[in-house]
């Protein structure tokens, strides 16, 4: 057959320009280290953050421009009576646990052994001032109603915040919000501010519907505040079959770009995710685990009110802590052939969607996580060649879209095993800067 007959959509098109205008003082193309709440629950003495300066020029020399990070608004600036909490701030993360050690230990993200203090209003001025020096901008966003104050080891800041009516919460946020970026504006940061969100993936948050009014509105009300800066939400799993559905008032497409396949079969054959199963763990969990793991009724569980104030449950911490990551990454890699061709197409079509959605509002796009999904710490799936992999066709699918900003990946940042990749690191974000 020749081309004659194969009509209009054969026909090649650049999608590789922006989706949407950037502000002028913004980096045209963003590279982004995803720092999450880390920053300040892994700042102890010896710990991946005790230094801001060094991790930040660290970051630079990998080649990335932007980090992402849990601000805390709610804490510092919600009008809530925690002002010397935010001074003070305890680190506990999620409790001793009966072996000596303590509970996500041997997680991501939820590793956080505790035991300091920060002032988070100076520590905040800290990151600024080094990434000021280091010609980096910073993606500011909120985890407190997922789990940032799970790792605190007072239950005030958590209760604050859960006292809010849930209709309440996201004019609770704007307002924190609106009360933060005076604070940074008087400061002098304000153009280093590369995007306000007003929560980390609202839906899968302890918030209500963003397409509700409430949530629309706290939106549409904060950039009207601050016209001069670009103001979303962000969607841990964006409707991409239908993204009609997404609120028209978010200034920016951040999306989470995440294709579990083969991680995902894993997950529902071991059961690591639900709570109260009763024959937990079941076989093929057993069958995956350290032989020096205790039972489940054992290890017990953090306080009641950390697995509150947080969206994971006791047997993803007691499985994430005590799997065995070779036999969990020779699972995955056993069992991963039938999902390759489903993964890498489940990126590409959610980036485009995405993508597309945003060139069609006018707005930028931006990829804050991906690409595959919640491994344990010491599992190498992701960092492996068929992670990468994923991960790099992600990413070059996201340029060809014209994507504003992405992630490596979710695990490439100081507090994760993947940092140490550095020249796959430093190549890939040339190759992001270069578009």
């Amino acid at each position: 057959m020749t081309e004659r007959y194969l009509g209009a959509g054969t026909i090649a098109r650049d999608h590789s320009q922006l989706t949407g205008v950037v502000p002028a003082h913004l980096p045209q193309r963003l590279t982004i280290t995803l720092w999450d709440f880390s920053w300040y629950t892994q700042a102890g003495p010896g710990q991946p953050y005790e230094d801001l300066d060094a991790v930040v020029a660290d970051a630079a020399s990998l080649g990335y421009n932007a980090i992402r990070i849990c601000a805390a608004p709610m804490l510092m600036f919600g009008g809530l009576g925690l002002d010397d909490l935010a001074r003070d701030l305890e680190i506990e993360g999620l409790g001793p646990a009966p072996d000596g050690g303590f509970y996500g230990q041997r997680t991501r993200w939820y590793d956080t052994a505790g035991g300091f203090r920060v002032d988070m209003f100076a520590r905040t001025r800290q990151l600024f001032e080094a990434a000021r020096r280091h010609n980096l901008v910073i993606v500011l966003a909120s985890w407190e109603y997922q789990q940032s104050a799970s790792f605190a080891a007072s239950p005030r800041w958590f209760e604050a915040m859960d006292a809010i009516a849930l209709d309440g919460r996201y004019d609770a946020l704007a307002a924190a919000w609106t009360r933060m970026i005076v604070w940074l504006t008087e400061a002098g940061f304000r153009d280093m501010i590369a995007l306000v969100e007003v929560h980390n993936e609202v839906d899968f948050s302890i918030l209500p519907d963003i397409t509700l009014p409430a949530g629309r509105a706290a939106v549409a009300g904060l950039a009207e505040a601050h016209p001069d800066l670009l103001v979303t939400a962000s969607y841990g799993k964006p409707p991409h079959l239908s993204m009609h559905e997404v609120p028209e008032e978010l200034g920016t497409a951040q999306f989470h770009i995440y294709s579990y396949g083969v991680l995902d079969e894993l997950q529902k054959r071991i059961d690591i995710r639900s709570e109260g199963t009763e024959d937990f763990p079941n076989a093929t969990l057993r069958s995956l685990m350290r032989r020096d793991a205790p039972a489940f009724g054992e290890y017990g569980r953090p306080l009641d009110w950390k697995m509150r104030a947080t969206v994971i449950t006791d047997q993803m911490v007691y499985g994430y802590d005590w799997v065995d990551p070779e036999a969990w990454d020779g699972w995955l890699n056993e069992h991963y052939a039938p999902f390759a061709e489903v993964m890498a197409r489940e990126i590409e079509s959610r980036v485009i969607a995405i993508a597309e959605w945003a060139r069609w509002r006018g707005i930028p796009a931006m990829v804050g996580e991906g690409w595959i999904g919640y491994t344990p710490l010491h599992g190498t799936f992701e960092e492996g060649e068929i992670g990468r992999g994923l991960a790099e066709h992600g990413i070059r699918t996201a340029l060809a879209r014209g994507v504003w900003g992405m992630v490596l990946c979710s695990n490439a940042a100081p507090h994760h095993p993947m940092w140490q990749l550095r020249e796959w690191q430093r190549a890939m974000n040339a190759e992001i800067l270069a578009a």
